[in-house]
């Protein structure tokens, strides 16, 4: 069997609240996806959103605060990434959850370790963007 939780950890519930808060929002959610896959600059991940890079960049915040990415400066660009294979394991499990399975009746794990499923989302999230509203700058 499985590790089991022999007394109640407030500490450590109310950090696993605050991640699941952090990624309870869609565009985040699609943030940490992408980021999970590669390392972006501010400009492009609002591209992808459709949004502008001031409200892409305090959904970063809001993902920084919870310990799920990390940034670096390279000139005037910031460059975000996911903080470990543990974010991409977490998006999976919540796809999981969802009721999203690789194939009918099955959760089969694609070559990599990803599923099917959490493959095609990555690929629709970065197949279909959404219209600008404005240009956006950096």
């Amino acid at each position: 069997m499985g590790a089991q939780v022999t007394s109640w950890d407030s500490a450590a519930a109310d950090r696993a609240v605050a991640v699941l808060k952090a990624i309870a929002d869609p565009s985040r959610y699609r943030l940490l996806w992408a980021l999970s896959h590669d390392e972006l600059p501010v400009s492009a991940l609002a591209e992808m959103l459709g949004a502008h890079v001031a409200a892409t960049s305090q959904h970063l915040a809001k993902l920084r605060a919870a310990g799920l990415v990390s940034s670096r400066r390279e000139g005037t660009r910031i460059y975000y990434r996911a903080d470990g294979t543990r974010v991409r394991e977490l998006l999976e499990t919540a796809m999981l959850a969802a009721g999203d399975s690789a194939a009918p009746g099955g959760t089969a794990a694609a070559p990599g370790g990803a599923t099917a499923a959490a493959q095609e989302a990555h690929a629709t999230a970065r197949a279909t963007p959404r219209p600008r509203r404005r240009p956006v700058t950096e």
